[in-house]
C-alpha cells in the first residue's frame, strides 16, 4: 500500500476520478435500495449520482488536458491514509437517515481530503489543482444539499421519517422488546427456583445459563418462522428473529450472571436487584416506543415479573 505522501500529481488524479466513480456507483446503490420504500430519497441519490458522474468528467477532462489520454487505476484501497467508504449495504441497513448521512459524510470527507493536500504542496500547479478539486469537492456538497432540499421538502421528509420510525419499531424493537420479555420473565422462574433449592450459587447459575441460551435459541427460531414480513411490512424474518434471539438470552442472562457470586446471598441480593432494573428497562422501552403510559407500564411488568419470581421462590424453597 502506497502512501499518499508519494504519489505525484498524476497519481492523485487519478484517485480522484476512481473515487468519484465509485461514489457515484455508491449512490446509485442506495437510490435502487431505497426506491420502494423511500422513491423521493431514491430520487433524490438518483440526481446526486449524476452530480457525481459530471463531476468526474470535469476531472477527466483536466486530467487529459495535463496528463493524456491514458489513466492509471489508482483506488483508494491501495493507498495508506486515503479515506475509506463503508459499504453501502451495512449503511442502508442502518435506515435511511443513516444513509442520507453518509451522503453528507462522504462530500465532506473528500472536500477535507483535498483541502489537506492543498496545504501540503509547495508547488504553485499542484497547489492550485489540489485548490480545483477542493473547491469543486465544496460546491457539490452545497449542490447535494440543494438536491435535498428539491426533492425532500418538509413534507416529503417528516413522511419518509415517520415511515423509517415505524419500520424500526416493527423491525427491530417489537421483537427486541418481546425477547428481551421474555428472557427477564420467563427464566425468573428455573433460576431462582434452583438458587433456592439448592443454596449454590454455581448451580442457580448453570440453570440460568441453560434456561436463557435455550430461551434465545427457541425464541430466535419462532419469530424469524412466524412472519416472512412481506405482507406486514415487519421487515426481514432473520433480523427479527436476532434481535429476538439474543434480547432473549440478554434478559436471561443478566439475572443469572450474579450467581457468578461464590456467597449465596450476596449473589441473590445483586439478581434481584437486577431483576429490578430489568424489569424499569422492559417498562421504559414500552413507554418510550409503545406509547404505553409510564406508570402502567411499569405496573404492568412489575406485577408480572413479581407473580413469575414468587413462584420460582415458593418451588425452590419447598
Amino acid at each position: 500500500m502506497k502512501p499518499f505522501s508519494a504519489l505525484s500529481e498524476r497519481e492523485i488524479l487519478a484517485l480522484a476520478i476512481s473515487s468519484e466513480e465509485e461514489d457515484g456507483r455508491i449512490y446509485a446503490d442506495f437510490a435502487e435500495g431505497l426506491r420502494q420504500a423511500y422513491p423521493d430519497s431514491a430520487t433524490m441519490f438518483i440526481d446526486m449520482a449524476a452530480e457525481e458522474g459530471e463531476h468526474r468528467r470535469r476531472l477527466i477532462d483536466l486530467y487529459a488536458e495535463r496528463f493524456g489520454n491514458h489513466i492509471p487505476l489508482v483506488r483508494r484501497q491501495d493507498v495508506r491514509g486515503w479515506v475509506r467508504r463503508r459499504p453501502h449495504w451495512q449503511v442502508r441497513a442502518l435506515g435511511v437517515n443513516a444513509v442520507r448521512a453518509q451522503a453528507r459524510q462522504m462530500e465532506q470527507e473528500a472536500g477535507r481530503f483535498y483541502l489537506e493536500a492543498a496545504s501540503r504542496s509547495t508547488d504553485a500547479k499542484i497547489r492550485k489543482l489540489f485548490g480545483d478539486l477542493a473547491e469543486a469537492e465544496l460546491q457539490h456538497e452545497h449542490a447535494a444539499a440543494a438536491i435535498e432540499t428539491r426533492r425532500l421538502p418538509g413534507d416529503k421528509r417528516t413522511r419518509e421519517d415517520e415511515d423509517a420510525s415505524r419500520r424500526f419499531v416493527l423491525q427491530v424493537i417489537q421483537p427486541g422488546l418481546v425477547g428481551l420479555m421474555d428472557g427477564s420473565v420467563s427464566t425468573l422462574a428455573p433460576v431462582f427456583a434452583a438458587a433456592f433449592a439448592t443454596h449454590n450459587s454455581w448451580n442457580a447459575f448453570l440453570v440460568g445459563m441453560a434456561a436463557s441460551l435455550g430461551a434465545g435459541i427457541s425464541m430466535g427460531f419462532a419469530e424469524a418462522l412466524a412472519d416472512d414480513g412481506k405482507i406486514s411490512g415487519r421487515g426481514t424474518p432473520y433480523l427479527r428473529g436476532l434481535v429476538c434471539g439474543l434480547m432473549t438470552v440478554a434478559g436471561g442472562i443478566g439475572h443469572t450472571l450474579p450467581y457468578l457470586i461464590a456467597n449465596f446471598y450476596t449473589a441473590t441480593i445483586v439478581a434481584f436487584g437486577v431483576v429490578v432494573l430489568e424489569l424499569l428497562a422492559i417498562a421504559w422501552i414500552q413507554w418510550r416506543y409503545m406509547q404505553t403510559p409510564p406508570v402502567s407500564a411499569a405496573a404492568k411488568v412489575m406485577l408480572g415479573g413479581g407473580l413469575v419470581l414468587a413462584t420460582g421462590i415458593l418451588i425452590g424453597s419447598s
